[in-house]
């Protein structure tokens, strides 16, 4: 049985699961989940951390749709926003100056995927399954002069 301490949002255990296996020390993770403390996950082992003004976020959600989004974290205290993308993809995102992407080896801090804890949320949820924000999407939605549109078979 788990500690009293630890609380477990019904149906956000796989995203959970995928989000604390994301570290080099899962159990740690899940640990300080326990505690309600922020768990921090080193980037670039299986995604990099987009980093976006938390208002940019919210147009460029708008423009992608709820259906083509991936982990989404915010810290709206620190008007921020980390969109989770594949390793390989830093480069899809050079030149969008409303995005930084986060060098491998950064610490993301992560709340469980269904808490508000420590002032950070999920926008859009780790489903467990692994997908991640597409890019070349975002990148689009937030394009060098505020979102630039591509054509709608782009978006499939």
């Amino acid at each position: 049985m788990a500690p009293s301490t630890m609380r477990s949002a019904n149906g956000y255990e796989g995203g959970d699961a995928w989000l604390a296996d994301c570290s080099a020390h899962p159990d740690l993770v899940r640990q300080a989940w326990g505690v309600e403390a922020l768990a921090p996950i080193t980037t670039g082992k299986r995604w990099l951390a987009a980093e976006v003004r938390l208002v940019a976020t919210i147009s460029a959600m708008q423009r992608i749709g709820t259906a083509r989004l991936g982990p989404i974290l915010a810290d709206p205290g620190v008007d921020s926003s980390w969109w989770l993308i594949p390793p390989d993809t830093a480069d899809d995102l050079a030149g969008i100056r409303q995005a930084t992407v986060q060098p491998a080896g950064w610490p993301l801090l992560c709340p469980p995927t269904g808490w508000f804890q420590c002032g950070r949320l999920w926008l859009h949820r780790p489903d467990g399954s692994g997908a991640l924000n597409n890019p070349t999407l975002l990148a689009a939605a937030l394009g060098p002069g505020g979102g630039h549109r591509l054509p709608a078979e782009a978006f499939g």
